[in-house]
């Protein structure tokens, strides 16, 4: 999710490691990979890291690519639906990898967001990070496996802007308090909080991207 207001997947990767093709094509076709191979890989395997998972953490630098809307290819990643982690993928150091480098993406220069969801680095799983306005020092947190399980009040109209849809501005409904439940990496304990305000906004924002959903697909009119 932008700063302005709310602004708020098996292939052999061997293949890429040819001289032939630059570090950024071989990035791009991490993650057609990844869209191609996620639902037979989840079958396999559920909630495990995927090689192609692991190669496009491990090569992309602690700045990541975040993907657009403007590419086809981006656009199948950021419309597929994300899948949980499992325990033994949460005690992975490419977790910590992965949350690592999402922290650096969205809080880059380039981005200056106040969240990124998972697929937005081209990662189909279900983590998130936001910034938490409604914490002393409005840290920036992790959030894996993380759904909204309570909306409370009515919805109001807000500005939204997204890192994924750049160049557009749209206002969307969204609740002010909302109930989240997540996993504690360290634990592997799930735990709910209660969030309000403009933070609320913020975890609507992500979560929807987590579903193959984008603010523009529930915006009330382009700003």
């Amino acid at each position: 999710m932008t700063q302005d207001y709310a602004y708020i997947c098996t292939m052999d990767t061997k293949a890429f490691e040819s001289p032939f093709f630059s570090r950024q094509t071989r990035r791009l076709r991490l993650v057609m990979a990844l869209g191609v191979g996620l639902m037979a890989s989840a079958c396999q395997n559920p909630g495990d890291w995927m090689e192609e998972e692991r190669a496009l953490i491990e090569e992309q630098p602690s700045v990541m690519r975040v993907l657009t809307v403007e590419d086809a290819q981006d656009l199948k990643v950021l419309r597929t639906q994300c899948r949980d982690f499992s325990a033994r993928a949460l005690k992975d150091p490419l977790y910590d990898e992965l949350a690592g480098k999402m922290l650096a993406t969205v809080t880059s220069p380039e981005q200056d967001g106040v969240g990124i969801a998972g697929p937005q680095v081209g990662i189909s799983r279900r983590i998130v990070a936001v910034q938490r306005f409604d914490k002393e020092g409005e840290p920036f947190e992790v959030y894996p496996n993380i759904r909204i399980t309570a909306l409370r009040g009515e919805r109001q109209p807000g500005r939204e802007g997204c890192l994924s849809v750049p160049g557009r501005r749209g206002e969307v409904l969204r609740y002010q308090d909302i109930d989240i439940s997540y996993t504690l990496p360290g634990s592997g304990r799930d735990t709910t909080e209660r969030v309000e305000g403009f933070t609320a906004v913020i975890f609507q924002h992500e979560v929807d991207h987590l579903e193959g959903v984008l603010y523009i697909d529930k915006m009330q009119q382009e700003l």
